[in-house]
């Protein structure tokens, strides 16, 4: 190792190291050491065990809530700055509060903002994540953004599927260009769901624009919340004729009585990545691990090699 290339190590927030097990094991060095002092009232204080001076270190944290997630996170770059660590990377598989992008109506925070601005004053120098809600989250940061796009990983499965008249489908409007270079790479037909909501979370309407007559169907969406936008697609489709309806969901959330929506739809299978750890099992989801993906780019960016080979789309 050049004496001007710092060594890099891994570490993990308490709830993420399910995750970072896997991609420090991929990485090929073992998982720095972590401990967290725990006060009576919930405060608590995390503390590296091990010298990281002048080092490059990953910190792998899923920002899901609650926010004692995204806290430790700002803690631990904090303790890494502190700690003359010369680079930190945030590495967010799933990057919470996404879906506060923008005002969409009065009086309400851009928490999307407030947390790049949160991650940047505690002393992230890059920030590395997967299948943000929206793009342009990437210019919330003053700091490098690796955002990586799960396809990488959902691609290779749908092919191996095999699958005859083969559609790709957006649940939502907002979903269609995601959808659309899906379609793109898989040489598929795509249809999209309109509907409208009555509050978050709760659907009023759906419409299918397209046919999905004789065809074999996968939703594409970013993550999956309560399952009801999903549930009530593949219900719709299959109503429509379709074949069979799988779902593809980057960051698996699945709240509240998610689990019992798509157990109870006609979904054949719902495909996820492990950004989230599962509540519960369930025979319908299969979980395709991101930690592969994320090791070879964390190795390419420590190394200073281009990452551009890695989006398939």
């Amino acid at each position: 190792m050049s004496h001007l290339e710092p060594e890099a190590k891994i570490f993990a927030c308490s709830q993420s190291v399910y995750l970072a097990e896997k991609i420090a094991k991929e990485y090929g060095i073992p998982l720095g050491k972590i401990t967290t002092s725990k006060y009576s009232d919930g405060e608590f204080q995390p503390s590296y065990e091990e010298s990281i001076r002048g080092l490059r270190v990953f910190i792998v944290c899923s920002t899901f809530p609650s926010a004692d997630n995204l806290m430790e996170l700002l803690l631990m770059i904090d303790a890494a700055k502190r700690a003359s660590a010369r680079h930190i990377t945030a590495v967010i598989p799933y990057f919470g509060w996404a879906r506060q992008d923008r005002k969409d109506k009065p009086r309400v925070p851009i928490g999307a903002k407030l947390v790049a601005n949160l991650l940047d004053a505690a002393g992230a120098t890059r920030v590395m994540t997967m299948d943000l809600h929206a793009d342009q989250i990437q210019g919330f940061f003053e700091k490098p953004v690796d955002h990586l796009f799960a396809s990488t990983i959902f691609l290779p499965y749908v092919k191996s599927l095999g699958l005859d008249n083969l559609t790709i489908a957006s649940p939502d409007m907002g979903g269609s260009k995601r959808a659309y270079a899906y379609s793109k790479f898989l040489e598929s037909d795509v249809v999209i769901c309109y509907k409208q909501r009555k509050e978050a979370n709760i659907i009023d309407t759906m419409e299918l624009i397209g046919d999905v007559k004789g065809k074999n169907v996968i939703l594409v969406d970013d993550m999956i919340d309560t399952g009801g936008t999903l549930a009530k697609a593949a219900d719709l489709m299959i109503e429509k004729g379709a074949l069979s309806v799988r779902a593809i969901c980057t960051h698996a959330i699945l709240s509240g009585d998610a689990y019992e929506k798509i157990e109870n739809s006609k979904l054949l299978e719902l495909i996820v990545t492990d950004s989230i750890p599962l509540k519960k099992e369930s025979k319908k989801i299969r979980v395709l691990s991101c930690a592969p993906l994320f090791a070879e780019v964390m190795h390419m960016v420590h190394h200073n090699n281009s990452i551009s080979g890695k989006f398939i789309m």
